[in-house]
């Protein structure tokens, strides 16, 4: 089945937040509870909230789509970081912050993420952004090699709450002068 790599539209919403239940949990730490992943989903990940993230002119949705079916999807945040921790370890301005890039698990290993990294580092090079930063949890091996792969770097830390637990997560960071390149 073939797929495509397209910007999210309001209709997806409800898929999108199916997706983010599957995906989510994957990338937390060991240790986390189900109650505070099952809050944080509910506060941040919902249908409710990826409307209200498809309707922010500075987010940009990509989604990975096979015939109406969603395998993935990125979240770029096309404004300044409010975390003066992030701030102070960004090297390169104006940066856009990769705030979610997830894949199906029955998708992983097959492709999808790195089509769906290309898409999403070409469109903030196209936004006129000079990097793209992420958060990624300290302890997520597997995150953390596939976005050094992408071309990330470590460049400082910040902390991040999951429902009562304060997690510690690197702040990677990368340049996107021109289209993609491994």
């Amino acid at each position: 089945m073939s797929q495509t790599i397209r910007e999210a539209t309001a209709d997806d919403a409800g898929r999108l937040a199916e997706l983010a239940a599957v995906t989510f949990p994957l990338a937390c730490p060991p240790d986390s509870s189900p109650e505070d992943i099952a809050a944080h989903l509910r506060r941040t990940l919902s249908a409710e909230k990826f409307t209200e993230y498809l309707a922010d002119p500075d987010v940009t949705i990509l989604a990975i789509d096979a015939a109406g079916e969603l395998r993935g999807y990125s979240m770029l945040v096309a404004r300044p970081t409010s975390d003066t921790d992030v701030a102070s370890a960004l090297t390169l301005n104006p940066s856009t912050e990769l705030s979610k890039c997830y894949v199906h698990p029955e998708h992983h290993g097959l492709g999808a993420a790195a089509e769906l990294m290309k898409a999403t580092l070409d469109r903030a090079a196209g936004s006129g952004a000079a990097g793209v930063w992420l958060g990624v949890n300290s302890q997520n091996a597997k995150a953390i090699r596939f976005y050094e792969k992408s071309g990330f770097r470590k460049v400082g830390t910040k902390s991040f709450r999951l429902g009562e637990t304060v997690e510690h997560d690197f702040v990677m960071e990368r340049a996107v002068q021109g289209p993609w390149e491994p």
